[in-house]
């Protein structure tokens, strides 16, 4: 029962992503939103949603290994997985503002969570909200610099011509199966993770982040698949953003969070391929082609998220 709860929660969290995807990015079409804010804000917090989900529930079930875990096991596999995998498909075109905004925000989120974490191993209320503010920053500023942004968009036709009800129908629906597949999933992982004598943070990092991760997965295929690579890329450094200062963030001040010794891993293993992960992006770009993520780099990154998982599991 415990692997049925679990895939039946991975299928759930998957139908529950599309839907909020298609209702945010229907909205924001509606709204006349430029195709990288969408990446960044809209998609990026819509996909971020099993996470923000999944953590909130597994902290108020005294799962803190599983909260962390799945949010750093998520960031990983949104640039070595998902990204790489993108990339395999159509390579992905990086403009300069990436480099000047984008990036640097998602680095100082990566080591503030760093700095934050090994501070007490823990997250409290305090360092929840600082979290949280420092997303609202970012996002003030992300919209202040879409200001100046009139790039045109020319995506999901259907979308942008779909009734209000339909999007706020694809809305529910999608929170309703996020909400549920979340339960199930970490039902499923606490259950599998106690028969095999494995720590949550291990599974949290594994099986958990990949199943949180298939919505970014799904959205930037489809963007890559229809040329619409600002929001491919944009949604997934948006993703990590929004799953460390809104996911982290608010879980922490619902439910403060605290590092138990069986999931040290997070601190000794985990966060450092976290962090040399998002770092391997600033020399991939000026690499031949420049300002490019081309097949190779995204294969380069599978293979570096198959030896983060070895390692992984080899700490057992």
């Amino acid at each position: 029962m415990s692997i049925f709860y679990l895939l039946l929660g991975l299928v759930l969290l998957v139908i529950g992503g599309d839907f909020l995807v298609r209702s945010s990015v229907g909205l924001s079409l509606k709204l006349h939103l430029s195709k990288m804010i969408i990446g960044l804000t809209v998609v990026s917090f819509a996909t971020s949603a099993p996470e923000l989900i999944v953590s909130i529930q597994s902290a108020m079930d005294g799962l803190s290994g599983l909260a962390v875990g799945n949010v750093i096991g998520s960031n990983i596999a949104n640039i070595a997985l998902v990204m790489g995998t993108t990339a395999l498909i159509a390579p992905l075109a990086i403009d300069k503002d990436f480099f000047k905004f984008n990036w640097p925000w998602m680095m100082g989120f990566s080591i503030l969570l760093y700095v934050l974490l090994l501070s007490g191993y823990n997250l409290v209320r305090w360092e929840g909200a600082v979290l949280l503010g420092a997303m609202v920053v970012f996002l003030i500023l992300l919209i202040r610099r879409a200001r100046k942004d009139s790039d045109a968009l020319g995506i999901e036709k259907e979308l942008q011509e779909s009734k209000w009800w339909h999007i706020f129908l694809f809305f529910l629906l999608g929170g309703a199966a996020l909400w549920q597949g979340s339960e199930l999933l970490v039902q499923g992982a606490v259950d599998i993770a106690a028969q095999l004598e494995i720590p949550e943070s291990i599974i949290a990092v594994s099986v958990v982040s990949v199943g949180t991760s298939v919505p970014e997965l799904a959205a930037s295929i489809i963007a890559a698949l229809k040329k619409e690579k600002a929001i491919s890329l944009g949604n997934l450094i948006g993703s990590n953003i929004f799953n460390i200062g809104s996911v982290l963030g608010i879980t922490a001040l619902i439910q403060p969070i605290q590092i138990k010794e069986t999931g040290m891993s997070l601190l000794t293993n985990d966060i450092y391929w976290m962090l040399g992960i998002a770092l391997m992006l600033l020399p991939l770009a000026f690499l031949p082609k420049a300002y490019q993520i081309s097949r190779y780099k995204g294969f380069l990154y599978i293979v570096t998220y198959l030896l983060f998982i070895y390692s992984t599991f080899s700490t057992l």
